[in-house]
């Protein structure tokens, strides 16, 4: 079988995973990390120029009992690693000779005929013609005006001067007609530029409507060839059930696929194994090469499948397998009472919590904190932790203490300071970190560095400690956006060192080493300064 790989060692690992893996919630396999290596081998060292790809591996076993794997990428351009047996597209978009192509060049068509259009001599002239009349007709009714303005004033003084003249009645009738003369004049004279301006804007307007019309069909077009895309991306599962991509986000809140659903490379994997009757053991998928400058993406680490485009997907596909479970440690998950009086609480969040009752997790901070104090008044929550994030939060037991509390958060007077242990050596001491940011609209709760559209997120940072291979450091968030630790220690043009154990920034481990260890703010009901400090086990 082609694209059926043998490993080029001995295996390593010979026990084999008895759930097959969760794409959106995993650790590595062994043998997927080894079938990495290899994959990894061939691709060679990644060119700095160019954009880095993320590839998969799915560990196999085919109809011989023998234990294998088949490797993909993401995307749908034609692989240049022909050495490497990629599976192919689950939709082979481009085929030169295929629907795609052909609608493609339709639209290619209709863009070149929007472009001719809108910049042909023939409109360019016309508006010239029009903006220049609109200009003309401005200066000659402001002219025209200017003179009716002087004329009325020199009848204002006739009139005046005939108040004694003994022919007073018919001065003043002949200043009467000679203003209505003046004001039909104009009033002539304001319609003639108006046809004037009507009929050169009438030719403009079929040239534009034109534009319009043929950016409809465009549109029109589009929809159409991106349907008929999606109607023949058919997804197999284990059970041999086949399913569009059209149908599959018809069920989900989009309706419609996102661009580029379907050449991911879990859908990719495990379709072909379906097809070719290969049993799926375990899959991994990693960034092989430069970051994109928005998202984070480290050369070489593991990352979960995608949520927009491959989890609606990948729900159908896993249909029918056994999938292994994140570890539930929810039993030891408790928060614990640092400090209580009759307005606040301070808490000790564990890592793994949520802070407020979540889609698929009703445990949290909230429900605990409800039970604990079930006679409070107040919405209790003031602010929140990451769910990864373990340490200090503020509860308010009251209305007033909740809205007083809030106010100073939104007044940046509370002081937060955070400890973290960050995957790398740090070389600097100190400094301040100003990268905004927004969500992941593909992949949430992901966040992505913007310029252009996120919100400002500002991080003063201070080593407190290295050992050969990481760095302590405590952090000082002066906003407080999602994420945005986590994101200003990973992303590039941050620390560019992720935290220890960030699974969507970083690499997976038991927990994510990020704790709020201290916070100062001033009591609701005492106005009294108040400092609290709860150290970190790590």
């Amino acid at each position: 079988m082609h694209c059926f790989i043998t490993f080029n060692k001995p295996l390593e690992y010979k026990v084999l995973p008895e759930y097959f893996t969760n794409p959106f919630n995993y650790t590595p396999h062994p043998l997927c990390v080894q079938a990495a290596m290899e994959l990894q081998a061939k691709l060679g060292k990644p060119n700095p120029d160019s954009k880095g790809k993320m590839y998969g591996v799915l560990i196999v076993k085919n109809h011989y009992d023998e234990i294998g794997y088949i490797v993909a990428y993401s995307g749908n351009d034609q692989a240049q690693e022909t050495q490497i047996p990629f599976v192919p597209q689950v939709f082979e978009i481009t085929n030169p000779n295929g629907f795609f192509r052909k609608g493609e060049a339709e639209l290619n068509q209709i863009n070149q005929a929007i472009y001719n259009a809108e910049n042909s001599p023939a409109i360019k002239q016309i508006q010239k013609e029009l903006d220049d009349e609109i200009q003309n007709v401005n200066d000659t009714l402001k002219a025209a005006k200017l003179v009716m303005a002087n004329a009325k004033k020199e009848r204002k003084g006739k009139r005046a001067e005939a108040e004694n003249h003994p022919d007073k009645e018919s001065i003043l009738k002949h200043l009467v007609k000679e203003s209505q003369t003046e004001k039909s004049k104009f009033n002539k004279l304001k319609k003639e530029c108006k046809e004037k301006i009507e009929s050169l804007q009438l030719k403009a307007d079929e040239h534009y409507q034109r534009i319009t019309d043929l950016k409809q069909a465009r549109k029109t077009q589009s929809a159409r060839l991106q349907k008929q895309i999606f109607d023949n991306y058919l997804f197999l599962n284990i059970e041999g059930k086949e399913k569009s991509a059209s149908l599959i986000f018809k069920e989900t809140e989009a309706k419609v696929p996102p661009a580029g659903a379907g050449d991911c490379c879990a859908p990719k994997l495990l379709h072909y194994a379906f097809q070719n009757e290969l049993k799926p053991i375990a899959m991994a998928e990693f960034w092989w090469g430069t970051s994109p400058k928005k998202e984070i993406r480290k050369h070489g680490y593991f990352y979960p499948s995608c949520k927009s485009k491959c989890e609606p997907i990948l729900g159908h596909m896993l249909n029918g397998m056994s999938i292994e479970k994140a570890k539930q440690e929810d039993q030891n998950l408790v928060i614990k009472v640092l400090h209580e009086d009759d307005a606040i609480a301070i808490i000790n969040k564990p890592s793994g919590l949520l802070s407020v009752p979540g889609k698929e997790m009703q445990e949290s901070v909230y429900t605990q904190i409800k039970d604990l104090y079930p006679h409070a008044d107040g919405p209790l929550i003031v602010h929140r932790l990451d769910m990864a994030t373990s340490g200090i939060m503020l509860i308010a037991k009251t209305k007033s203490a909740h809205e007083n509390l809030q106010k100073q958060f939104l007044s940046k007077s509370i002081q937060k300071r955070y400890v973290a242990l960050l995957d790398g050596i740090i070389e600097e001491d100190s400094g301040t970190l100003d990268l905004p940011l927004r969500v992941d609209l593909d992949d949430r709760p992901r966040q992505l560095v913007c310029f252009e559209h996120g919100k400002s997120a500002f991080t003063k940072w201070k080593i407190v400690e290295r050992t050969p291979l990481q760095s302590k450091i405590h952090f000082y968030p002066i906003t407080g956006r999602t994420h945005q630790l986590r994101v200003h220690a990973a992303h590039p043009l941050g620390l560019n060192t992720p935290i220890v154990g960030d699974p969507l920034y970083g690499l997976k481990a038991d927990r994510l080493m990020l704790h709020a260890e201290e916070i100062t703010f001033l009591h609701p009901f005492t106005q009294k300064k108040i400092n609290f400090k709860c150290l970190a086990e790590f």
